[in-house]
């Protein structure tokens, strides 16, 4: 039977449902899996270090708990028989609400209203914004961009997606799909650019000087995909001028960021430190378990893997 390593926490209620997908498996469970462990492992579920696949003789699949795979690329090099799938359908609702919360708290400038709270000012801070009507740019429609997709129809906004690939289907809440090439034409329009955008050669730096200036006046910009996605000293210079409403930053290049970098010091500029996904709804670690469970039945039925990672493209 089949040894399965799990290194992702996992709590009494995961573990039944990890244990019945393979009945009769071998299963371990730890945060600080040893060489040996790795060694015996026929599936890992969990993101092992990298560093530890050197030793991974007997893997046949690797199933992140990230949606994001990028330290993984060279799995074919190490294991060439393994397969790795990551968690890309698990994170979308958490993602997305922490990015709506961020958006809506720019448009009402709650976060200037806390700080004068702080001051013990009780001052009026003027006109705020809606999404009712608003034009959305969502550059990303995986999983993460369709849930934030959703969300802004459902306050009235009119929604675009944007995706690497033509497809005839659209979800109904989205208005149109196009294509990346297609960005430049649509930037002017867009009240809200929503940028879910994983790391590769075609998606490091496309929102640039030249960009912005394609934006719409008092537009907000919105990354939760990957920092390199956005070039930070224009994004800056976009929101001090004025020609940017403001920014919210789930993302950033580096992470963390120094402590003097002035990213941090403008108002309009909100930042989270990379915490929109994680553990920290709960919900998602229950959607991570579910897909690992789907692909470790499919892997011993022969079945089609959930989300198994294209090597070609780099997610």
């Amino acid at each position: 039977m089949p040894n399965v390593l799990v290194v992702m926490p996992a709590n009494e209620s995961h573990r039944r449902h990890l244990e019945s997908a393979v009945p009769g498996a071998a299963f371990v469970y730890t945060s600080e899996p040893t060489a040996q462990q790795v060694e015996t492992a026929d599936y890992i579920v969990g993101n092992v270090s990298p560093t530890l696949l050197a030793h991974a003789r007997n893997l046949k699949l690797l199933q992140l708990n990230s949606a994001g795979s990028n330290p993984y690329l060279r799995l074919p090099e190490i294991c060439p028989n393994a397969r790795l799938c990551c968690a890309t359908g698990a994170y979308g609702l958490a993602i997305s609400e922490h990015m709506i919360a961020m958006l809506l708290m720019l448009m009402k400038k709650l976060a200037l209203y806390r700080d004068n709270q702080y001051e013990g000012l009780w001052r009026d801070l003027g006109q705020v914004v809606s999404l009712w009507d608003a034009n959305v740019l969502v550059v990303g429609m995986g999983d993460i961009g369709t849930s934030f997709a959703r969300l802004c129809a459902g306050f009235g906004a009119h929604v675009t997606g944007v995706r690497r690939t033509a497809r005839r289907e659209k979800p109904d809440f989205v208005e149109a799909v196009a294509t990346m090439d297609a960005l430049d034409t649509l930037l002017p329009a867009a009240d809200v650019v929503f940028l879910s955008l994983p790391e590769t050669p075609e998606t490091i730096g496309p929102m640039n000087e030249q960009r912005f200036a394609l934006m719409k006046d008092g537009a907000y910009l919105l990354n939760c995909g990957r920092g390199s996605a956005i070039d930070q000293a224009a994004l800056l210079r976009a929101v001090r001028s004025g020609k940017l409403a403001g920014a919210g930053l789930d993302v950033t290049t580096p992470e963390p960021l120094s402590p003097d970098h002035p990213l941090w010091r403008e108002p309009r500029i909100a930042i989270t430190p990379h915490v929109s996904g994680h553990f920290h709804l709960a919900e998602t670690q229950n959607r991570i378990i579910s897909i690992a469970c789907e692909n470790l039945r499919a892997m011993e039925t022969g079945g089609a893997l959930r989300s198994e990672v294209n090597f070609s493209a780099g997610y």
